[in-house]
């Protein structure tokens, strides 16, 4: 990749808004989103659960300041994808009591953080598995009916576009980390695993109404400052490895995506590569300077939260006061997350290089 590629995100968003502009009109009438933590706007405050995020220093750069169980110091990228797409400023959570069903019609996210494809990755911190999600997607679809009746609600979920982020957790937690899964499978084998769910939630997705669905592919975790933290403490995990096996998830996920296109008539099916542009990020920090931005990153190594190495989630809580004073600097918010600046640069990048296939 140039130097034509950043430069390229600090002009996207005026051709996008000049897009939408010209066609008078929203493209979707809503973003339904499920995942992890890289989409959970807090759907795990309301379950038992250590992986929360709804305190401070977490929101501090949201609307308010407010710890809203985002794990990020503002809004994620499918916040920014809603605005972008001119439907909403931000995605509200499922089971966030602040909102209702007419929040929810227009954009709603099931995410839960910690959690993956692998059932078993979900259990390790008693978050919401990705069938459970489907579950409550199901009961959405329920209420929607009687807000939009019975039609309405079945043109809603065919027009929507549907974004998908999960993956990372069950290599990264689970897979590299704990024994279990790696006594019974190799990495082949557990990414084939993996594979296998992924597919049925597609498909089922699919069956619910789902018509344009975007699924990401897996960040390089070996650079996340946790994954380099536990390796130098204790060579767990292997971070070539786990780079590795996300590479090799993400060729195997488009492979599907060629596969279920051919298969499910109607359906517009998306891979959207975050890996190589977290990458462009981290190995040219300074590019990314231009009107949406002042100033490059200056850290692409540490979390601004804490000791900028290992916290993440209640630790950052304990350890607010430690926390840098300007996260805008920082590629990484806690060890383990992006800061709200990456988002905004990443969804950029997948207007230009993933919903600019819808938008055609």
């Amino acid at each position: 990749m140039s130097t034509q590629y950043s430069l390229l995100v600090c002009v996207l968003h005026i051709l996008v808004f000049s897009v939408l502009e010209i066609t008078g009109t929203k493209k979707f009438p809503a973003l339904i989103v499920f995942g992890d933590s890289t989409v959970d706007a807090g759907n795990n405050n309301q379950i038992p659960t250590l992986a929360k995020s709804n305190f401070l220093p977490y929101g501090q750069d949201f609307e308010g300041g407010k710890p809203t169980g985002r794990f990020c110091n503002g809004r994620l990228a499918t916040d920014f994808l809603a605005e972008m797409l001119g439907i909403k400023d931000s995605i509200p959570a499922y089971l966030d009591p602040a909102f209702g069903i007419e929040d929810f019609a227009t954009g709603v996210t099931f995410a839960s953080a910690a959690t993956g494809y692998d059932v078993a990755t979900s259990n390790l911190l008693a978050v919401i598995p990705l069938s459970e999600e489907l579950e409550y997607f199901k009961e959405y679809l329920q209420k929607l009916s009687s807000f939009l009746g019975k039609d309405g609600a079945v043109e809603r979920a065919r027009e929507s576009l549907y974004f998908i982020s999960i993956g990372t957790n069950d290599f990264i937690l689970n897979y590299f980390t704990v024994p279990g899964r790696s006594s019974h499978f190799t990495v082949d084998e557990y990414e084939d695993f993996l594979l296998g769910t992924a597919r049925n939630f597609l498909i089922e997705l699919y069956s619910l109404g789902a018509r344009k669905i975007v699924l990401t592919g897996l960040p390089p975790s070996g650079y996340l400052p946790v994954a380099k933290t536990l390796n130098h403490v204790s060579g767990i995990p292997n971070l070539e490895e786990l780079n590795e096996a996300s590479k090799d998830l993400n060729l195997k996920l488009q492979n599907l995506i060629a596969k279920l296109s051919k298969e499910l008539k109607g359906i517009k099916l998306v891979y959207a590569d975050i890996y190589n542009p977290t990458l462009h990020i981290i190995h040219n920090p300074n590019l990314y300077v231009c009107m949406l931005y002042h100033k490059g990153f200056e850290n692409t190594e540490e979390g601004c939260c804490g000791t900028e190495t290992f916290e993440f989630g209640i630790l950052c809580k304990a350890a607010d006061a430690l926390s840098c004073p300007d996260p805008s600097k920082y590629v990484f918010w806690d060890s383990v997350h992006p800061s709200e600046k990456v988002y905004n640069i990443m969804a950029n990048v997948l207007m230009d290089t993933t919903i600019s296939q819808f938008l055609k």
